[in-house]
């Protein structure tokens, strides 16, 4: 009943810490059946008035003893779980992580980010009280009936047998639950992961939402999403309580049904007043073990739906092992590109280009035309294209994600900033970098004076940098970037929605690099990309022309209509400009 072998096995760590639990509860009743057995005996002593001090003693004495027992079996095995839980946490957590590494950057083309953070937290969580938990006391409640059986044999047996064949009612109606109760976790779990899913979609675009006036839609879509979220919750609270109850009617029934038949057994003398009071005190444990186990039993259902989840991230094929380097030409070639998200929308088409050694190149076209898709393609993130994309001539394809990632740095526009330090967030780009080195960058993106004035190296940050201006964030990302000393940089709108002082000084650094490194830069502004080697204008997809800022304004093509339309929007206003 419930008994994963798979996720047992995958977590063989907590199988020694499962087995100290069941033994520690067990020896935990066994001293509870001692402290029983003795305050029976008083009672006996007491009705039979041959009570003495000696016996008080004794009494005290073993009743000491016993509770000691059981205090230190209670503890130890909470310990137990705790240290179960901790080997699950610890190893799915890590195989999670470990399979993400090996799917690579291109992971998101078969799961959602959303779904592996859900899976990665609560999934797991879930399961912390199936090992915890869940495991040991269904192994102790199988146990526990059959050592109360034993004893209370030597007492009266048919009193003992009615409590023992009372109690698989319990499993009984977990079982005819279970069906049930597991076609519903799945759907709760797949309303949940949508739900997960639309929250953060709407999340990450909200700002392309309100650009459109679609936020309403959207509002309504998520509240749509929650209202079922909530029903399917409900059904599950539902079905806990229902159970409980059910459960709850068996296990005291079956407790005074035996209660009832000792009592009836002293009547007719077949059993003194101890045996009938070890029966009466011992009645409930026959059936408590297997009520716990109860409680525990819709946790561990979700849990086991969650570990449906986690399995099947576990199994997403991976892609072959690539093991090419980046050779030291780190030329980038395009010949013929295709790719789409999705079969009905084609994003690139046919695309090609080249981007020598040390070479500033730019990329730009209106929005949607498929810029950030090519810097996707040239960071490893999307890997089912079409046609040819190289690195020194070796395919993309065959360069292992490491060396991808350990030669070029991608710099967007909302490059993320974690909670911390400033000199913890510059040590992620270049965990060997000196004090000295990380304050040269911070002076090359005129951040290093306002942090001086803050704490330095040690300035705190919110989550995101939320407590640095937009400006600031950006110099801070390009920072980091320029720690890392890769061969090639692509900086996708790293100069957008920030204010012009930034957008300068962040553009000054990055032509700086040219002649060092190969610089690909996305943007939207063509101002930035006057200066560049070649720019390849992008218009739907297709490559729609490519030459020098002066060669493409001869053209009179989409080039120069965009710099035209921009150059009046930027002079709008401006007296002698025309």
């Amino acid at each position: 009943m419930m008994i994963n072998k798979r996720l047992i096995g995958t977590v063989k760590e907590s199988k020694k810490y499962v087995a100290a639990n069941v033994a520690l509860q067990w020896g935990g009743l066994l001293a509870n059946i001692g402290l029983m057995s003795a305050v029976a005996s008083l009672l006996q002593r007491a009705y039979d008035k041959t009570i003495d001090g000696k016996v008080l003693g004794t009494t005290a004495a073993i009743v000491g003893v016993m509770l000691v027992i059981r205090f230190v079996c209670t503890a130890l095995a909470g310990k137990m779980g705790y240290l179960s839980s901790k080997a699950v946490k610890k190893t799915l957590r890590e195989k999670i992580y470990r399979k993400l590494l090996r799917l690579g950057a291109s992971y998101k083309e078969q799961v959602q980010t959303s779904q592996v953070v859900q899976v990665a937290t609560e999934g797991v969580d879930q399961l912390e009280t199936y090992f915890g938990a869940y495991l040991p006391q269904f192994f102790y409640a199988m146990l526990a009936p059959l050592t109360l059986f034993a004893v209370l044999c030597t007492v009266n047996v048919p009193a003992a047998l009615v409590l023992l064949l009372c109690v698989p009612l319990i499993p009984v109606t977990i079982a005819a639950i279970q069906t049930w109760a597991k076609k519903l976790l799945g759907k709760y779990w797949g309303e949940y992961t949508a739900l997960g899913d639309t929250f953060l979609e709407n999340l990450q675009g909200l700002t392309t939402l309100k650009i459109y006036q679609a936020d309403e839609f959207k509002h309504q879509e998520m509240n749509e999403q929650a209202e079922k979220f909530r029903k399917i919750t409900m059904k599950v609270l539902s079905m806990q309580l229902n159970s409980i109850t059910i459960m709850d009617l068996i296990a005291y029934g079956g407790a005074a049904l035996g209660m009832i038949l000792a009592a009836l057994q002293f009547r007719a003398g077949r059993v003194d007043l101890q045996g009938c009071l070890l029966i009466i005190l011992l009645a409930a444990d026959f059936f408590l073990p297997m009520r716990q186990l109860g409680s525990f039993f819709h946790i561990a259902m979700n849990g086991m739906a969650a570990s449906d989840k986690i399995f099947h991230l576990l199994d997403l094929p991976e892609p072959p092992e690539r093991k090419e380097c980046v050779p030291e030409d780190c030329s980038v070639r395009c010949e013929d590109l295709t790719f789409s998200y999705d079969a009905e929308r084609e994003i690139l088409h046919g695309f090609s280009m080249e981007i020598p050694k040390g070479s500033f190149t730019a990329i730009v076209g209106e929005s949607g035309s498929g810029k950030s898709t090519m810097a996707s393609l040239l960071m490893g993130r999307n890997r089912g294209y079409q046609g040819q994309l190289t690195v020194g001539g070796v395919p993309l394809a065959e360069i292992s994600d490491e060396s991808l990632l350990s030669s070029f740095t991608y710099v967007g526009h909302q490059s993320y900033l974690f909670k911390g330090t400033v000199r913890e967030n510059l040590l992620m780009g270049a965990p060997a970098a000196t004090e000295e080195e990380m304050w040269a960058v911070l002076e090359q993106v005129r951040l290093a004076d306002f942090l001086r004035s803050e704490q330095g190296l040690d300035t705190a940050l919110m989550e995101g940098a939320a407590n640095l201006s937009g400006g600031q964030r950006q110099r801070l990302a390009m920072a980091r970037a320029l720690l890392r000393h890769t061969p090639v940089y692509i900086f996708d709108e790293a100069t957008s929605n920030i204010d012009v002082e930034s957008e300068n000084d962040l553009m000054r650094e990055i032509k700086r690099l040219h002649g060092k490194c190969t610089v690909i830069l996305i943007s939207h502004r063509l101002a930035n990309v006057v200066d560049t080697d070649r720019i390849y204008v992008l218009d739907r997809g297709t490559l729609a022309e490519s030459g020098t800022h002066e060669e493409l304004l001869s053209h009179e093509g989409a080039y120069s209509a965009l710099w035209r339309t921009q150059q009046e929007l930027e002079n709008y206003g401006k007296e002698g400009v025309r």
